[in-house]
């Protein structure tokens, strides 16, 4: 088996030690008051924050699952990363909802509850259900982080994908946890130099390698048996591999993707991204940047599908011995299951001396006397497994210190995602259960111990479900289709309509989040689309019923929402307390915003494809992207950033 070598390890090792003294430097800020651990104060430029968003976006197990769609299905993977890797929600933020959370002046999303519900009985009632569920959809996040992580690194280490995981995530723990906001900022301006050199070099060495349109298209579909690899179209029946069957119906599949953003859209902003921005405006110029610079993912990736179809074509004569060699493991393990099939193929590889001697000559036979180095791309369904080969091409195309910069470029991504993932969930239970309901006379010592000691026991909990999983695709496909879900209606509601309260928030939340987990528990295999529909339902019913079995909001919390918020939707009874000129400055502006979405998504949409089908040589895709995306732009300039408020003077300062 091929791993890294000394070099490559010295590289890794340096970054990793720069990343714990970042840390420990900013340890001593960041421990001042909870404002400067979870915001930074709110001191923080738009610019470092759109790198922290992207930062946030872009991990390795993210680029790991992305890269084997596109692998499989080339320009039209993207589709299926509606359900978030391709994150159309952006775009709502851009325009609307990152300002309209700013203006509150909130830490949290949670918090926010109070300020639209107040803090009575429903308010209080909101914000748990709110911290809960939020706490449990970032639980999802860490466990498909663990069990990417060790998927992705076990290929570089001869030690088991548990033990990666472990090592990996206890490092970006250290930093996390010692610096809050401050730390996740500082470390992801650094990482995004080495994301942006690893960027370059992949594309610039996946075109190098192409020979020509017809011969990359040719290869495709000998490898993957896709007929329609270079196509930028979603198919109303397009063929799927083994174990992706469920996208068969790509265009329907897509269509529930949209109507999914737009759900998720509406009901965004609560990031802390936006709660940290210095002024509204900041938000959406944070938010162009973080698109845009999302945008740099997407010919990575492809990139390293290009590459991968060349090895697998180096390394496989055929299909059928993979069918073979994943039989005979199977016979000579026993009950091996799909959750533990890459462990199993771990221990094999590095301890080859403890299993059946009929075992290892078989694989020898089958697959060559390099077998070791295979192993790890076959699937649990004998053929390739498109999930390991962004690790098998580091090892196998990119030559030694290189390798060594882009494997950072990938612990870079994912540190990012972990840590700007830790650092909310941290303040959502610091600031919205334990000072909140718990302890709300705790010292700050004493609330800096509980942000430990929460942290810790959330990672454990995410390893316990991330290895009771099949798949990242399977945990990914979940978090976004079923538990998203499951979340939205109600976080929806709260923006648009007056007489939505906190009773019917907090029983909409409770019921979408005990529906996700029965759902996972009970019925895993159910089809993503109808996770969607089943569980946008039933939230929704109980949103209703809970608000109308209690009283409205109080008119006084509702009015001061209203004045500082201005959104539109169902607020009838409180467009008339704003006097007559702010009246007609908030049509105009809820008008322009509405005008901007399908423009913001058509650039958003168009941008994310034009690399992809570049990369794949699809040049009239490529062009109808371009039409498409100068439009987007267009539109948008007209109807959004002409219309962005005004900088804020320096003596009003960069409240709202």
């Amino acid at each position: 088996m091929q791993y890294l070598n000394n070099f490559d390890y010295a590289i890794i090792s340096l970054y990793f030690l720069i990343l714990i003294g970042i840390g420990l430097y900013l340890k001593k800020r960041a421990s001042e008051n909870l404002q400067e651990y979870f915001l930074a104060g709110n001191k923080m430029p738009w610019w470092a924050l759109g790198v922290t968003g992207m930062g946030w976006s872009l991990d390795a197990v993210g680029t790991m699952l992305i890269t084997s769609l596109l692998f499989l299905l080339g320009p039209r993977g993207l589709f299926i990363e509606f359900r978030g890797g391709a994150n159309l929600a952006l775009i709502f933020m851009m325009i609307w909802t990152g300002k309209w959370h700013r203006r509150s002046n909130c830490m949290t999303g949670a918090e926010w509850m109070t300020y639209r519900f107040g803090d009575g009985a429903g308010g209080k009632f909101a914000r748990a259900a709110s911290a809960i569920a939020q706490i449990a959809f970032s639980l999802g996040m860490l466990a498909y982080m663990a069990k990417g992580v060790g998927l992705f690194f076990s290929m570089f280490v001869p030690i088991s994908p548990f033990a990666c995981s472990v090592i990996t995530i206890g490092i970006a723990a250290i930093y996390t946890i010692s610096s809050g906001w401050y730390g996740v900022v500082f470390s992801d301006i650094f990482q995004s130099v080495l994301i942006t050199a690893g960027i370059i070099f992949v594309v610039v060495k996946a075109s190098l390698a192409i020979p020509d349109a017809d011969s990359l298209h040719n290869l495709a579909i000998q490898i993957t048996g896709v007929k329609e690899w270079a196509s930028a179209v979603p198919q109303i029946h397009a063929a799927m591999p083994k174990a992706y069957e469920m996208y068969e119906s790509l265009f329907m599949f897509t269509v529930f993707l949209v109507l999914k953003n737009i759900v998720a859209g509406f009901s965004s902003g609560g990031e802390p991204h936006y709660f940290a921005a210095r002024n509204e405006r900041e938000c959406g110029k944070l938010t162009c940047l973080w698109a845009c610079l999302l945008t740099m993912r997407w010919p990575m990736m492809m990139g390293f599908a290009i590459l991968g179809l060349f090895l697998v074509k180096d390394l496989f004569a055929d299909s059928e011995s993979l069918m073979q060699a994943a039989e005979l493991i199977k016979v000579h393990l026993g009950a091996v299951g799909k959750n533990q099939w890459p462990d199993a193929l771990a221990g094999i590889i590095n301890s080859p001396e403890k299993y059946s001697p009929d075992l290892i000559s078989g694989l020898r036979e089958i697959i060559g006397p390099d077998w070791a180095g295979k192993l790890p791309l076959l699937s649990y369904e004998g053929t390739i497994n498109a999930e390991r080969i962004l690790p098998a091409v580091l090892l196998s195309k990119i030559p030694s210190g290189m390798r060594g910069l882009m494997m950072i470029t990938l612990i870079a991504a994912e540190m990012s995602t972990f840590s700007a993932t830790m650092n909310k969930t941290t303040a959502l239970f610091t600031r919205d259960i334990y000072q909140k309901f718990l302890r709300p006379k705790a010292s700050h010592k004493e609330l800096l111990a509980a942000i430990y000691i929460f942290s810790v026991s959330l990672i454990i909990i995410a390893f316990l479900f991330a290895y009771t999983s099949k798949s990242i695709n399977d945990i990914w496909g979940w978090i976004m289709m079923g538990l998203g879900s499951g979340l939205a209606v109600p976080l929806v509601l709260r923006l648009y309509w007056w007489r939505f309260n906190g009773s019917g928030f907090a029983l909409g939340m409770t019921a979408g989040l005990l529906g996700a987990l029965v759902q996972r528990t009970f019925w895993p295999q159910l089809h993503e689309s109808w996770q969607f529909v089943i569980l946008t339902s039933i939230p929704a019913v109980f949103s209703i019923i809970g608000t109308y079995l209690s009283k409205p909001t109080d008119n006084e919390v509702l009015e001061n929402f209203y004045r500082t918020t201005r959104p539109f939707g169902f607020w009838g009874p409180y467009k008339n307390i704003l006097p007559p000129d702010a009246r007609e400055a908030t049509r105009i502006e809820n008008r322009n915003d509405l005008i901007a979405l399908p423009f913001g998504l058509c650039w958003i949409i168009s941008m994310f494809m034009m690399p992809l089908t570049a990369m794949a040589m699809n040049f009239r895709a490529l062009a109808a992207a371009f039409i498409v995306f100068m439009i987007g732009v267009a539109g948008l300039y007209k109807f959004w950033y002409k219309n962005l408020p005004p900088e804020p003077s320096k003596e009003t300062g960069s409240g709202k």
